[in-house]
C-alpha cells in the first residue's frame, strides 16, 4: 500500500488493545482512525476511504458482524480484517460469510497482522482500479453508482447510469443502437421507438453541457461513441 492507500480504520472498544494497535500501526507508516463503537464505525466507514478496516466482533452497541453487513449494504468496498477472541471454526466461518475478508484470532503476532494488512491492501488497490471508470475528466464509480465530471457530481437516473457505464466500458469504440438495446435494456429486438436517442440526449446534456469539450459523439448511421480528445 502506497501513499493515500495506507489509511486504516481500527474498530476496537478495548482501550488497551486499541492503543497498542494504533501505536504499532502508526510506527509502521499507516494513517489510523479509531472507532470504539459500532455506530462510530458506521459513521466513519461511510464518510472516509480506507484501504482496510480492522474490526472486533464484540462491540458495546452493535456487534461487528452487523456493522460489516451494514457497511457492505452502503457500498463500502474496503476489505475487512476481523480481529476477535472468538476463534472457533464456526466463529471464523460466520465472520467470513458475513462479509469479512480475513480473520485473525486474539492473541496474535503483530508481524502476522502487518502481513495480512499488506495482503488486504493490495486487494483493496485492485478493487479500486476495477470499480472506477475514467474517460477524460469523467469519473464513474461502479460501487456507489455515481458519476462526476471535473469533480462536479452528475445526477443520473438508474437507466441513464447504465447507458453511460456501457459507453465508458467501450471507450473509443462505436456502439450501435442494437448493442445499447441489448446490453442496457436487455432487448434483443428493435421496438421501433426512439428510446435510444432520447436517453442518449438526456445523458449528453448532463455530461457535456457547459463543459470544455464533449465526450459523447454521434456517428451518423452507426451509433454513439464516448471518447476524450487527444
Amino acid at each position: 500500500m502506497m501513499g493515500g492507500h495506507r489509511r486504516i480504520l481500527v474498530v476496537e472498544d478495548d482501550p488497551e488493545t486499541a492503543g497498542q494497535l494504533m501505536e504499532q500501526l502508526v510506527t509502521s507508516g499507516y494513517r489510523v482512525d479509531l472507532a470504539t463503537t459500532g455506530n462510530e464505525a458506521l459513521s466513519r466507514g461511510t464518510t472516509s476511504d480506507y484501504a482496510v478496516i480492522t474490526i472486533d466482533r464484540m462491540l458495546p452497541d452493535i456487534d461487528g458482524i452487523t456493522v460489516m453487513r451494514r457497511l457492505r449494504d452502503r457500498g463500502v468496498g474496503a476489505p475487512f480484517l476481523i480481529i476477535s477472541a472468538l476463534g472457533e471454526v464456526d466463529d471464523r466461518v460466520r465472520g467470513l460469510r458475513a462479509g469479512g475478508d480475513d480473520y485473525l484470532v486474539k492473541p496474535f503476532s503483530f508481524v502476522e497482522l502487518l502481513a495480512r494488512l499488506e495482503a488486504l491492501g493490495r486487494r483493496s488497490d485492485t478493487i479500486a482500479k476495477e470499480t472506477i471508470l475514467r474517460v477524460g475528466d469523467l469519473s464513474i464509480d461502479l460501487i456507489s453508482r455515481s458519476a462526476s465530471r471535473h469533480g462536479k457530481e452528475i445526477t443520473l437516473l438508474p437507466r441513464e447510469f447504465q447507458l453511460l457505464e456501457y459507453l465508458a466500458r467501450n471507450e473509443g469504440r462505436v456502439v450501435s443502437r442494437a448493442m445499447l438495446l441489448q446490453h442496457v435494456w436487455d432487448l434483443h429486438f428493435d421496438p421501433s421507438t426512439n428510446i435510444i436517442d432520447v436517453y442518449v440526449g438526456r445523458v449528453r446534456r448532463k455530461v457535456d453541457e457547459q463543459q470544455a469539450y464533449p465526450l459523447i459523439h454521434t456517428v451518423r448511421g452507426v451509433g454513439y461513441c464516448l471518447r476524450a480528445p487527444g
